[in-house]
């Protein structure tokens, strides 16, 4: 699959690189953020390298779909669910997207300003 060679996030879900997994099936990896923004930050990535949300196709939907479900899931394992959370997919990097595979950044645990930043 294209990218997966040189891509850090392929390497992380590929068990090639070390990270804090806090969930892991077939479609999904999930970890902690190197460098959290809030108390709680996790980051929800598929398997299948997928660039941006510029680079999905229709085949994509059930996947992307299995990526916001598992957000949530995991706002609620982390205690997220009363007070609130945020998930953000950025796109570009204009938009804060550094590391070109698509990701969900689970964030929670303090009050989350607006805008985000």
């Amino acid at each position: 699959m294209a990218g997966s060679d040189t891509c850090i996030f392929c390497k992380i879900a590929a068990g090639e690189i070390p990270a804090t997994l806090v969930h892991e099936d077939p479609h999904l990896v999930a970890f902690q953020d190197i460098h959290p923004q809030a108390p709680t930050h996790l980051l929800v990535i598929p398997r299948k390298h997928i660039p941006s949300l510029n680079a999905l196709a229709a085949e994509d939907a059930e996947l992307m779909g299995r990526l916001v479900a598992e957000g949530a899931r995991l706002a609620a394992e982390q205690n997220l669910s009363g007070t609130g959370y945020r998930l953000v997919v950025n796109c570009g990097e204009w938009a804060g997207q550094t590391v070109d595979h698509i990701h969900l950044h689970v964030l929670g645990g303090r009050r989350l300003g607006w805008p985000p930043g």
